[in-house]
């Protein structure tokens, strides 16, 4: 979300955070003036972002993704979880927003590409991070679907997350999946236990049988309860 307004700011002003002269021909003047803070409503429930203040501009910035008073993030979410964990190209991800947010909310290629590396960048530097201080009891599994190209069907993302020992939570991992088999699960917690996950205490998941089986492969001792909104669903 914060890369994603970022580069907005960027493409509006015509030159990056530090650079003083513009590239674009269409530019506006001003700069950039600090930031102030905005809290938009998640999936995962309220977050703060810093929303980039400007001085010295001639015309007033509008972010296309958020807008001036948008407070929900949920496309937004839903865009940044297919393109990156899937690895869309620009093109893709230029047409998914489009496609969730609208013709009026569509932004450049230019800012497409910024928000893309940057995301890419971080997400792979977290998804290859050591798990080896990361002490479970109890790890939840589940997979939610997205739509990875207009008009496509939904694909699985598989994700995992916990709580600690300490009774902290922790998001665990997160990997694309065809369909919800037994190997796929099985290869996504294989991943992390060889980045050094240990076997929680408990696992818990919906009753999907192929994720049932990869469980009992990979966390054989763990013991495992049946989520209990899935189970009244």
């Amino acid at each position: 979300m914060q890369a994603a307004l970022e580069a907005e700011i960027t493409e509006f002003l015509g030159r990056e955070r530090y650079q003083r002269s513009a590239t674009a021909a269409d530019a506006q003047p001003g700069a950039r003036n600090g930031y102030r803070a905005a809290t938009v409503k998640t999936t995962a429930g309220p977050i703060t972002l810093e929303r980039p203040k400007l001085r010295g501009t001639t015309a007033a910035f509008a972010s296309r993704l958020f807008g001036k008073h948008v407070t929900k993030t949920n496309a937004l979410e839903s865009l940044v979880i297919a393109s990156f964990v899937r690895g869309l190209s620009v093109r893709d991800v230029e047409a998914t927003l489009a496609d969730a947010l609208g013709d009026q909310a569509a932004i450049s290629k230019s800012t497409v590409s910024q928000i893309c590396q940057a995301i890419k960048t971080e997400y792979d530097t977290w998804a290859r991070r050591p798990l080896g201080d990361v002490v479970l009891d109890y790890l939840f599994l589940d997979a939610s679907f997205f739509r990875m190209h207009p008009g496509s069907p939904a694909e699985p993302i598989l994700a995992a997350w916990g709580i600690t020992t300490a009774g902290k939570p922790i998001f665990v991992g997160l990997a694309p999946g065809v369909v919800e088999s037994t190997d796929a699960w099985a290869g996504f917690l294989t991943d992390l236990t060889e980045r050094g996950l240990g076997c929680p205490l408990l696992v818990v998941s919906d009753g999907a049988a192929g994720l049932i089986a990869a469980i009992e492969q990979i966390f054989p001792t763990a013991l495992r309860q049946r989520c209990l909104i899935h189970r009244v669903r």
